[in-house]
């Protein structure tokens, strides 16, 4: 078989795909039009009309008979239809005869809204955009997640994770020494990647030591990376390192293909010590020297522990010369950091009962 056919048969399947690709997008972005618009006459009749709540069970039972078989207008949906045009009924959608979309602006400041934002807005199904209201409270979080939903092609899954992770308020907060160790153009992308809390909700056994949890992220591989966020290959557990006849093992190990390093994560079951970022400095030292790629960046390292001081990270990490930072993990089960201290620990609370 000749190289042109080869060729040939190449450029169709790219092109079929890039078509499929054009048309679920633009079917989604009538969709949410269409659906904006339903909110939009069901707000504005009920208020005219001076209708009840349960007019709405009806418009979706007449629906139906009118068009028998119809899908995505039910009861629960044209509700969600409605929240979706009252929360964002400030942003008017001008569209032209092709149906693109030119623009969209905000009523109340008459500014426009950055048309990355418009194509995320766009780029991302219904039920993203419900999980995304019905979860997130001012516009500067929503239109977050709108953004690295479409960017980074989340599941709503992987959404409703990173938004049960709080990753708005982590991403870009891990303490760090990045301003001394790294170059200025791998600097914003490495705060974009790491985060200074991850959420992992398969680790079960929050007793065990470092090997116990070690083990658990092993064994829910595909759950940690997407925990981890943007990248993240995995290359190994316990990575043997080998200096003078002496071995040693990192924790875990992975590429990140944003950084296009080497990232060593480092385990510890309790409160963040000075001497962990000695170790970790050591490691990514001998990572460098005999493991790193000559085209790859130098490695990074994190430190993962339940609890930490940023001051003392601050002063751990200042004057040493390999880029690393220090996180926290935590579980949804815990009690979270601003209740603490209000409710009583689950030992008293069992007490008490």
């Amino acid at each position: 078989m000749n190289t042109q056919y080869i060729r040939l048969i190449t450029d169709l399947k790219q092109s079929i795909l890039q078509s499929r690709y054009v048309a679920a997008r633009l079917a989604n972005k009538e969709q949410l039009l269409l659906y904006f618009k339903t909110g939009k006459m069901l707000s504005e009749k009920i208020a005219a009309e001076k209708w009840g709540a349960k007019i709405i069970e009806q418009i979706a039972e007449d629906l139906q008979k009118q068009l028998p078989g119809l899908r995505g207008f039910s009861y629960r949906n044209l509700m969600n239809m409605r929240k979706f045009h009252t929360e964002y009924q400030h942003f008017t959608f001008l569209q032209s005869p092709t149906a693109e979309i030119r623009k969209l602006r905000n009523k109340a400041t008459a500014t426009p809204v950055d048309p990355l934002q418009l194509n995320s807005f766009l780029g991302i199904s219904f039920t993203h955009h419900m999980l995304i209201l019905n979860k997130c409270k001012s516009l500067d979080e929503r239109l977050f997640y709108i953004t690295a939903s479409a960017s980074q092609f989340w599941s709503v899954s992987l959404l409703e994770h990173h938004i049960n992770a709080d990753l708005f308020h982590h991403q870009g907060k891990l303490p760090n020494n990045f301003d001394k160790t790294l170059s200025e153009d791998l600097k914003p992308s490495a705060l974009q990647v790491f985060q200074d809390e991850y959420l992992f909700d398969f680790i079960t056994n929050q007793e065990g030591d470092e090997r116990v949890i070690e083990g658990e992220i092993i064994s829910n591989i595909r759950n940690a990376i997407m925990a981890l966020g943007q990248g993240f290959s995995f290359i190994a557990n316990q990575y043997r390192l080998e200096l003078d006849g002496e071995e040693f093992f990192i924790d875990l190990l992975f590429f990140n293909r944003h950084l296009k390093c080497l990232v060593a994560f480092e385990l510890k079951r309790g409160k963040f010590k000075p001497e962990y970022a000695g170790q970790l400095n050591f490691y990514l030292n001998v990572l460098d020297e005999k493991v790193r790629l000559t085209e790859e960046n130098p490695s990074i390292g994190i430190i993962l522990c339940k609890e930490k001081s940023n001051t003392v990270v601050e002063f751990a990490v200042k004057t040493i010369d390999k880029a690393m930072g220090v996180a926290t993990y935590r579980t949804s089960k815990e009690v979270p950091k601003e209740m603490k201290g209000i409710l009583p620990d689950p030992a008293e609370l069992v007490k008490l009962l």
